[in-house]
């Protein structure tokens, strides 16, 4: 079994999801090549070593469709006998990818492969490709499906999450990206993009924005009581018939902003790093996935990161920093609770409702920024967890090495 090495991980700017966004102008296919590129270029990279590319991406149709990982490695100028895959496991997608780029290279099938995920929430809104889960009801209906925002109230209802905590936890999250961008801590792995003159299009993250006040927040509406109200709200209370009723508590000044984004890590093992002249900044100890009940969904990170500690020999305390997905505030409220964790070691430099929640990309994303943050304190292991639709979770754990 091959050690499994980080050598390097890389991330664009984050544009707003809607057509006003600055990368609305830009493919898909061109965000993932400026990556390919800046990698390929930063090491004078001999791509005929890649065995593969892995992309999560949540929605493959349209401008993110047909295989796009192969696109975009074709697009580059990249050596044909590169594979690419493209998958989706909803939010985990880009986790996924790298760990299922770790296990190929551990197991010693593949020697160097790229992996990460990529959305354009822009161009190919959330729930495009519909999908049986979502859209047809005798399916949703039987499964006891309900949308993610419902799941969320779900969850700070069943947990006694109040509004103002969710608020206040919102607050802190801008807080803590704001000082990360102050220090430049995200320049170290964020790559600009530019046009075809090389004109700037979008440098940082066009998503961060000054820390609102708790009075602001107090002043938004609930942003899934009229989706509870359509039905949503009896169908989780008939999986949770302790609980009298869903309090609506989630806004958008706590929840995660959809934008456009993508990811890479360049993962292989030690021999054929060493021959290509790159230097290990990580090794991949362990990774896990795990499901929950799917009605309240948004709670299978915690189980993830259970499995994955379990399978590393590890306890909790051995984790210096852990990086949990932002999608609303009561989940990582939960998350918190459940591992006894504080805002000294979780997230230390913001999450996805500061700058932005990229599907498939998201886990990628963070997995850089939680290599920057080890590498940025001196520190040695940091826990990423991620928790996607239908309750799943995925989590790995790194090694800082060097």
């Amino acid at each position: 079994m091959n050690d499994v090495y980080i050598f390097d991980a890389l991330r664009t700017p984050f544009g707003k999801g809607n057509k006003n966004g600055a990368l609305y102008e830009v493919k898909p296919v061109e965000l993932l090549t400026t990556l390919l590129n800046a990698i390929r270029d930063k090491y004078n990279l001999d791509t005929s070593k890649v065995d593969d590319c892995i992309m999560g991406c949540v929605t493959p149709i349209g401008d993110q469709g047909s295989d796009i990982a192969k696109t975009s490695l074709l697009y580059a100028g990249w050596h044909n006998q590169v594979s690419g895959v493209q998958l989706n496991r909803f939010s985990a997608s880009g986790l996924e990818a790298i760990n299922i780029g770790a296990a190929k290279v551990r197991s010693g099938w593949e020697d160097m492969v790229i992996a990460g995920g990529i959305e354009c929430m822009s161009r190919v809104p959330m729930g495009s490709d519909g999908g049986a889960l979502m859209y047809d009801p005798e399916i949703s209906i039987r499964i006891n499906y309900v949308p993610q925002g419902v799941g969320a109230d779900l969850i700070a209802t069943k947990e006694g999450i109040t509004r103002m905590e969710l608020d206040e936890y919102a607050i802190r999250a801008h807080q803590r990206a704001n000082r990360a961008n102050e220090k430049g801590f995200y320049e170290k792995s964020l790559i600009p993009i530019k046009d075809k003159n090389g004109l700037p299009i979008l440098m940082k993250d066009e998503t961060l924005r000054a820390t609102p006040t708790l009075e602001q927040l107090e002043k938004l509406q609930p942003s899934f009581e009229q989706l509870g109200n359509r039905g949503f709200d009896e169908v989780a209370l008939s999986k949770y018939p302790f609980i009298d009723k869903i309090n609506h508590i989630h806004t958008a000044g706590n929840s995660c902003e959809n934008v456009d984004g993508a990811a890479i890590t360049l993962l292989g093992c030690l021999t054929v790093g060493k021959e290509m002249g790159l230097r290990p900044r990580a090794k991949i100890l362990a990774v896990a996935n795990a499901c929950t009940e799917p009605t309240v969904m948004l709670e299978g990170a915690t189980p993830a990161a259970h499995k994955v500690l379990k399978k590393a020999g590890l306890k909790p305390t051995d984790i210096d920093l852990w990086e949990v997905n932002e999608s609303f505030a009561a989940t990582i409220i939960k998350f918190q609770r459940d591992f006894g964790l504080t805002d000294d070691n979780l997230n230390i430099n913001g999450g996805a409702i500061a700058y932005g929640y990229p599907l498939g990309a998201i886990g990628a994303v963070m997995l850089t920024h939680l290599l920057d943050a080890l590498e940025e304190r001196n520190l040695k292991r940091g826990l990423l967890a991620v928790h996607a639709g239908g309750g799943m979770g995925v989590a790995t754990i790194i090694e800082r090495v060097g």
